[in-house]
């Protein structure tokens, strides 16, 4: 479980604090300062009530970026109870909120993230295919190998070297074999670099 660090205390911090769940999802979803959606979404994250789990979703397609990553972090902190709305928010239709909930996943680490960020490895948004490769490699299941191994060819360079970081750290024989292969068609010096040091 994750402890998110503390954000900036926005103004009325103190009223905020006192504050029910009801009152918090409110300021969540409604203020118009995202200092103090920032702060109500750390609130929800830090008192892990699940009730809180479904509108701190919701505000993974905020579109202030610190509100989508505190939300993201009191996900994280609330756990296991959140796992299947993350799943559910791997298909939602803005990739930010896809990437957030990979993100999520990957600090969660239950056996239950893996069929989700296994889908997320064939998302059509790179960054996604990217943090659902990264929360695998954190995660470390070994039903990841040979999806992971199709991103090998991925079209984009991040992607392709998250993917190898996974599968090393997965390791055993299927691994080796792919990636020995990856490696003679690999262009990019720095993919080149990452299959070399997984193979050790």
């Amino acid at each position: 479980m994750v402890e998110a660090p503390i954000p900036k205390k926005p103004e009325g911090a103190e009223e905020l604090e006192n504050q029910g769940l009801g009152e918090l999802v409110r300021a969540l979803h409604e203020h118009t300062d995202p200092q103090v959606r920032q702060y109500a979404a750390y609130l929800l994250g830090k008192a892990k009530n699940p009730r809180a789990v479904q509108p701190l979703v919701e505000s993974l397609a905020d579109f202030d970026k610190s509100v989508r990553e505190q939300a993201m972090l009191a996900l994280s902190s609330i756990g296991k109870a959140a796992v299947g709305s993350l799943a559910e928010a791997m298909k939602e239709p803005k990739w930010e909120t896809r990437y957030r909930a990979a993100e999520a996943l990957g600090k969660i680490a239950d056996e239950k993230a893996v069929k989700p960020l296994i889908a997320g490895l064939r998302d059509s948004r790179d960054h996604v295919r990217y943090m659902a490769a990264k929360s695998l490699h954190e995660i470390g299941d070994s039903d990841a190998v040979e999806p992971l191994i199709i991103l090998l060819k991925d079209e984009n360079t991040y992607v392709r070297t998250m993917a190898v970081h996974a599968l090393g750290a997965l390791g055993g024989k299927t691994m080796k074999a792919a990636l020995t292969k990856a490696l003679e068609s690999e262009e990019n010096e720095k993919v080149k670099a990452a299959i070399t040091s997984a193979l050790g």
